[in-house]
């Protein structure tokens, strides 16, 4: 220790110079330290920056070409840029090709055209022989058939009234200012062209005008479908009695126009019939009016909530929605934000292949059960799985929920693991959508939720729906109801 010198104001202290430094150095090595972090976050945080602006120029470029789509809704529909190498178009030859099908003859000939040979080639040379071969044409009749009734009646000589006969081509005992009419078959091909194939009123005005010569007005086309949807209510009650009573339903709803107001096309599906509802309601209380509060049988959807109204009901959370989800979130997912939804898709496809394993008869019982406790498993590790991205959270959310509802088409048979069945029924209407828009009023929405259901219905019985449009056209009134529910194979409604 050095020896203290004498000041102004007393003797001065002299301190060791290791005493003195040692908290500047604790000092600096705190700085030091700070200073290591702070760069550590600064450069974490520049990376970060430069994912969120990619992030951001890849988003504006979306919204952008989405922008761009929405100003040319003519525009057919693309699914953005070809593919560099695309497959040959056509089927390819070899074991895969399929049933090598052509038109085959008519089985009845209306007319025969006998065709001579030249005399003469386009060279000049004189033609020999005279072989006969067949060719044959199938003609859409041009010239329409103009038919006129007349009607014979009389009065009773009971209570007085008129009584008329009554022609099995007649669809109505009408006479007067609306004697001229037209026939069964041409109001059926109406009904099928506006709600069936979808084709607007002006367009059918031109086809029968065109390829038949018919005059129709777009109102008298309207009018032929609220004839032909109100002469199909018994047999659409019939649909949705059967479809109470099934035990598998594929519902699914979409948005539909009804007097510029937005209501929902419900369709329903079952294994022998389908029912189209048209509400304006979202809600559980749509399936509650068709199914019942109490219906228990096995349903396959998309998801949406209000099916979770049916407790007692067994339901089938559909794999194709959580999959597209899944591909959705992948689309802006970053980093390790990718990981959730790709080991859901893996899970799914892992499913699907399982499925189609015990389909093709190579799994036994045991062997599906290990596999299902399998899936199961990695469903429940991945449920337990410690989420920050809000997405993905989301995602887990939903399959928590209904995590009792992913795999029941495993231990089901007979049940789709999607909901395509529901799917295919409802794009029809889709498509008619774009065309018409909706319907003017609900009494047009009854005609076209009838209409839709016959046909559909139709389909999946096999039975011709011209022909059973024109049958029920031309049903004698008070055997109208009785007839259409027999032909299709319906209960008649009390």
């Amino acid at each position: 220790m050095k020896a203290r010198s004498v000041g102004r104001h007393g003797p001065r202290r002299f301190w060791p110079r290791c005493l003195q430094c040692e908290p500047l150095r604790v000092q600096m090595a705190a700085l030091r330290e700070e200073n290591e972090r702070l760069a550590k976050e600064n450069g974490r945080l520049l990376k970060e920056n430069e994912a969120r602006q990619q992030e951001i120029a890849r988003l504006r470029e979306r919204l952008s070409e989405a922008l761009r789509a929405a100003k040319r809704q003519a525009a057919p529909f693309s699914k953005g840029a070809p593919k560099a190498n695309p497959k040959r178009r056509g089927r390819k030859p070899g074991r895969r090709y399929g049933v090598r099908a052509h038109r085959t003859p008519p089985r009845h000939i209306d007319e025969i055209i006998d065709v001579p040979r030249p005399d003469r080639c386009a060279c000049g040379g004189e033609v020999d022989g005279d072989v006969v071969v067949a060719q044959y044409q199938t003609e859409i009749p041009v010239k329409p058939i103009c038919r006129r009734l007349d009607i014979h009646f009389g009065r009773c000589t009971n209570c007085g009234r008129r009584v008329y006969g009554r022609h099995p081509l007649q669809t109505s005992d009408a006479v007067g200012a609306a004697a001229a009419q037209l026939g069964p078959q041409a109001q059926a091909m109406v009904a099928t062209l506006k709600d069936e194939v979808g084709v607007s009123y002006g367009d059918i005005e031109k086809i029968f005008l065109r390829g038949w010569g018919i005059p129709l007005t777009r109102g008298g086309a309207a009018q032929i479908v609220l004839r032909v949807g109100r002469r199909l209510a018994e047999p659409y009650r019939g649909i949705l009695m059967v479809v109470r009573r099934s035990r598998v339903i594929y519902p699914d709803e979409t948005g539909w126009k009804v007097a510029a107001l937005l209501w929902w096309m419900w369709v329903f599906v079952a294994r022998t019939a389908t029912a189209f509802v048209i509400r304006h309601s979202r809600g559980h209380d749509v399936p509650e009016e068709l199914l019942g509060r109490h219906w228990a049988g096995t349903m396959v959807h998309d998801g949406w909530t209000p099916y979770d109204f049916f407790k007692q009901a067994q339901h089938q959370q559909c794999l194709g929605h959580i999959q597209r989800r899944c591909k959705v979130l992948l689309e802006t997912a970053t980093r390790g934000a990718v990981r959730y939804p790709r080991a859901i898709l893996e899970l799914t496809k892992d499913a699907f292949a399982l499925r189609d394993r015990r389909e093709a008869g190579r799994l036994s019982l045991q062997g599906l059960s290990i596999a299902r406790g399998r899936l199961e498993s990695r469903l429940n590790r991945l449920l337990q799985w410690r989420l920050t991205h809000a997405a993905n959270l989301k995602l887990a959310n939903h399959l928590d929920a209904h995590r009792d509802e992913l795999l029941v088409f495993l231990k089901r048979r007979g049940i789709e693991a999607t909901s395509w069945p529901a799917d295919q029924a409802i794009r029809p209407a889709v498509a008619n959508r774009k065309v018409c828009g909706g319907n003017r009023d609900p009494t047009g929405a009854r005609a076209l939720e009838r209409i839709a259901s016959v046909v559909a219905t139709c389909a999946k019985r096999q039975i011709n729906v011209f022909e059973y449009l024109t049958q029920v056209l031309c049903a004698v009134p008070d055997q109208r109801a009785d007839l259409a529910c027999h032909l299709l194979g319906v209960p008649l409604p009390t």
